[in-house]
């Protein structure tokens, strides 16, 4: 069974959508696809690949505090970023060209800024400093500060500074100027040689290191910002660093050091400052000494942390090691071998890839400072995944009998006493940890489909979920393995409850073990709309359910999106339309919110509404220029599998369709795409079909969801895939014998699969594909190091088991043992230095076509990864691409490329063919 959602008429001539720059409440109905064609179209043209460069991106969205301003930059490709603030209240910007990264200070009085260069400067030297900029946003007074490396402000906006870029980057010392500039009166104090520095929370203070030439001068300083008086905290011929406020204390932490001669690591003290607010702050040292075992030093790799109180600090610690002396240059070289064991935890491969992390690693440790005494907490591969806030409690993790290519990241998890560092067991052998509630009195984490908590104080152990009404386990997920819950939403601000989701609902689940209650009364479930917490306080740590509370929604079904009010057992629709919205940013000190709404047919500009979502104010504008192109609809399907198996898919299609009319149709698939119905069509260049580009020049664009089963992958892929475009051929729109496919990387793989077994596709682009699955199992993903195995069993491939177990399944799901039978026009496009799907699997699918006579050409383009970076090769794909389906789909007569292909020698001449000439393509300003 199919049929168009949303009350499709029987002639399927009707298609209604959102007009986003109306309110959200605001439907328009689109005129009958059977009205005229030149009505529908008027002076409107087709995209072309050159056009795409016209549009504008919207980066760094912000707004300020108080709600009044709102800044963004704008982009284009190639060419230069400008930065936008608005009034939201009316009034003219502020416009600052070449800057980004906009920053607000607390009061909402100044904006900061980051300034760049112009895209040809950048292009002559890519080594320019940008510069820090600084605007009064009454008065439109600017500042700026060349070769600045970082800036910001001090909490409670009193002070703005400045780090600049250090004058010689080959000196053997990190300090460096900052301007620190009061802004009340605009004086300005010059900091010199300061290395690292940090605002206490309130603002009151600014901490700071010095690192000169020669250490001299070199320590912790504190500048008292009310007073503008100077002291050192500490003083000494050393490096400082690792420089830490406490969040809820007057105190201040670092580590201090020298690297021994012949020694590799840094020989640190640590330095813990308290009582600042005092006549005369505390000051605590810790050495290895006062806890460490022999030849162990504090490191300044890992880093500090305080505990609430202010009465503990957490700090890293690593072995000391010696230098091992240089080989002479009159010796044999060394030989240079990489022993792979069979009995390694890790492959020498994923060793490589980690070797930076594990040189840096280090093992924390607590300093308390009432006792002067360091605890060890991590030992072997045992890690701390978190302390409570009070310090007292550290949750270990120990993979130690589980380190396995291809098993799941079994664990097993410990309780320890910061103390003491004695350890309990709490959970043995879990995969999926579910964190420390905020309070830090319970432990909470996931198994045999049940939520379990841990008391930490007594070490009590109990199954929360046990006597719920409702089951917690995502029954959506299609992978191999133990399926994991739904998600937490977080924790109750009393400490008594944790919030949990089901498919559609939240509930309230003790943690004293009492049954789960729904928050929302099954409203999500009985309308089919899945409810999830909206965080728009960054800060908040637990969920207040004596406070109104946002939730976001999203119709499982119809697609749609919006936000709600949980007030209580009260559960109030703000918005909920046929939009996708953007993640909100409220305003921290006034009732506004900062969000985008988009659809096919609509870039997602910035708006500013209400708490109630209720009154809308459009900020931007980015791309007036769409009016002048033929861009087309989007609409929801559904379609069945063989055995009743309910899918949904999109269907984009072009301006002026009429009833009957059968359109050249690609099919763009991967997993599930049916959620990106209002997705807005960004014309870009990428390694795939732009979708505004092909419905603009009259194409249909079909994005259908596939159904998994676990083990049958591709199968799966080929299934979904036929079922959804025979839906599409039946509803009237698709021309049977014009129909492509496109993937890449998983659905590259479907892609060459379908290829193989399928006859209902002209033809078939696709990359960065796995052919032969046997091969590619003991193969690497370069980038990590590690091998396919997990993967292949537990991951995307879903096959949940292995070639030497069952050859059979992974040679039969290989797009490589289907080739002999295969006609489809293949184009294959993979990169030469990819580190996720190995080049050689194209190379392999390649020479098997080639050998057997089929028709394929294979884009192969040296120095790109998994997918293309460089945008000339991002341009030469986007005409290789249409020119093929363009060919097969539309018998549009095929270029010499494809009839022919191209010589070695002649590639240099050949690769002018798409290369924009040196001003043809107008990239305008605001870019990328």
């Amino acid at each position: 069974m199919f049929g168009l959602r949303r009350g499709a008429l029987a002639s399927i001539a009707l298609v209604a959508f959102t007009l986003l720059g109306a309110p959200a409440s605001a439907q328009v109905a689109a005129p009958a696809s059977g009205a005229s064609s030149t009505a529908a179209t008027g002076a409107k043209r087709a995209l072309e690949i050159e056009d795409y460069a016209l549009w504008r991106s919207v980066d760094g969205s912000t707004i300020s505090p108080d709600g009044a301003w709102v800044a963004w930059s704008f982009g284009r490709v190639r060419g230069d970023d400008t930065l936008h603030v608005r009034p939201v209240g009316g009034g003219d910007d502020h416009v600052v060209a070449h800057a980004t990264g906009a920053l607000f200070s607390d009061d909402g009085r100044w904006v900061a800024y980051e300034i760049g260069h112009s895209f040809a400067e950048s292009q002559r030297d890519d080594d320019l400093a940008a510069s820090a900029g600084l605007m009064n946003l009454s008065t439109g007074e600017r500042w700026a500060w060349e070769k600045a490396d970082d800036f910001g402000f001090a909490p409670g906006s009193s002070h703005f500074w400045v780090k600049k870029t250090p004058v010689d980057e080959d000196a053997d010392h990190e300090g460096t100027d900052v301007v620190v500039r009061a802004l009340a009166d605009g004086q300005v104090e010059l900091l010199g040689n300061v290395d690292e520095l940090g605002f206490d929370a309130e603002g009151r203070w600014l901490a700071y290191t010095v690192d000169a030439a020669d250490q001299t001068g070199n320590g912790l300083y504190l500048l008292d910002l009310r007073s503008g008086v100077r002291r050192a905290l500490d003083q000494a011929e050393a490096r400082y660093g690792r420089l830490t406020w406490a969040d809820e204390a007057a105190a201040v932490a670092v580590l201090r050091g020298t690297t021994p001669d012949d020694a590799e690591e840094r020989d640190n003290t640590l330095v813990a400052v308290t009582g600042l607010t005092g006549a005369s702050p505390s000051v605590t040292e810790f050495g290895p000494a006062d806890g460490l075992a022999a030849g162990w030093v504090l490191s300044e790799k890992g880093a500090l942390a305080w505990n609430e109180p202010g009465t503990i600090v957490f700090a890293g610690t690593r072995p000391q090691e010696t230098t091992m002396e240089e080989w002479p240059d009159t010796a044999l070289p060394l030989a240079d071998v990489n022993i792979f064991h069979w009995a390694d935890d890790r492959i020498q491969t994923e060793q490589q890839s980690a070797a930076g992390r594990d040189r840096n690693r280090t093992w924390r440790a607590a300093a308390h400072l009432e006792s002067g005494r360091l605890t060890p907490l991590e030992i072997d591969r045992r890690t701390v995944q978190a302390t409570t806030p009070d310090g007292r409690w550290a949750i270990g993790r120990d993979d130690t009998d589980y380190i396995s290519d291809w098993q799941p990241s079994w664990a097993d998890y410990t309780r320890i006493d910061t103390r003491t560092g004695e350890t309990m067991p709490i959970a043995q052998g879990v995969e999926r940890a579910l964190g420390l509630s905020p309070s830090g009195g319970h432990w909470l984490y996931w198994e045999d489909g049940q939520v379990h908590a841990v008391e930490l104080a007594s070490g009590q152990a109990r199954t929360l979920t046990a006597d719920a009404p409702v089951s917690f386990v995502d029954t959506e997920w299609d992978y191999f393995g133990d399926r994991p819950p739904w998600g937490v939403a977080g924790y109750s601000a009393d400490g008594e409850a944790v919030v949990l989701y089901d498919e559609f609902d939240l509930w309230r689940q003790p943690l004293d073990g009492g049954t789960a209650t729904s928050l929302t009364g099954g409203w999500g479930a009985e309308n089919g709309v899945r409810l999830r917490l909206q965080v728009l306080d960054p800060e908040a740590e637990a969920i207040d359910l004596d406070e109104p509370v946002i939730l976001r929604g999203f119709g499982k079904h119809t697609k749609q999106d919006g936000f709600f009010r949980l007030d209580g057992d009260r559960l109030q629709t703000l918005a909920l339309d046929d939009v996708r919205f953007g993640n909100p940013e409220k305003a921290a000190d006034a009732d506004r919110i900062l969000i985008t709404r988009q659809d096919w047919s609509t870039f997602p500009d910035l708006w500013v509404t209400d708490g109630d979502f209720s009154d809308w104010t459009r900020v931007t504008e980015a791309n007036p220029q769409q009016s002048e192109f033929l861009w087309g609809s989007r609409i929801l399907f559904d379609y069945e599998l063989a055995d009743g198996t309910p899918l949904q898919g999109t269907l984009a299609i072009p301006e002026g369709w009429q009833p009957g009319q059968r359109l050249p149709m690609i099919v763009r698939f991967y997993e599930q795409y049916s959620q990106d119905l209002h997705a807005y069509p960004t014309p870009a260049y990428r390694h795939q079909p732009n979708f505004a580009g092909y419905v603009s020049r009259g194409y249909l664009l079909m994005q259908p969801d596939v159904h998994f089963r676990t083990r049958t992958t591709h199968s799966d892929m080929l299934e979904a895939i036929e079922a959804a475009t025979r839906a599409v051929i039946d509803l009237g729109y698709a021309d049977p014998d014009a129909i492509g496919l496109s993937g890449h990387s998983f659905s590259g793989g479907g892609g060459a699969y379908i290829a193989t077994r399928s006859t209902m596709f002209a033809a078939v682009a696709h990359g960065a594909a796995p052919i032969n699955l046997v091969s590619e199992f003991n193969q690497l993903f370069v980038g990590s190091g590690q091998n396919n195995h997990s993967y292949d069993i537990y991951g995307q491939g879903r096959y949940g088991t292995n070639p030497y177990d069952d050859f059979d399944l992974y040679w039969d799901q290989s797009p490589i043992s289907g080739v002999e039978s295969m006609n489809t026009p293949v184009l294959y496009l993979h990169g030469e230095a990819d580190p996720v799907v190995n080049w050689e699997q194209g190379l392999e699918w390649y020479n098997a076509l080639r050998f057997l006579g089929k028709p394929i050409i294979w884009l192969s383009y040296p120095g790109e990864g998994h997918g293309l970076a460089r945008m000339e090769n991002r341009i030469d794909f986007q005409h290789r691409l249409q020119q093929f389906f363009g060919h097969h789909l539309r018998g549009e007569p095929a270029p010499a490329w494809m009839t022919e292909g191209v010589d070695y020698l002649d590639k240099p001449a050949h690769m002018r063919d798409f290369a924009p000439a040196p001003g043809s393509i107008q990239w305008g300003s605001g870019g990328r």
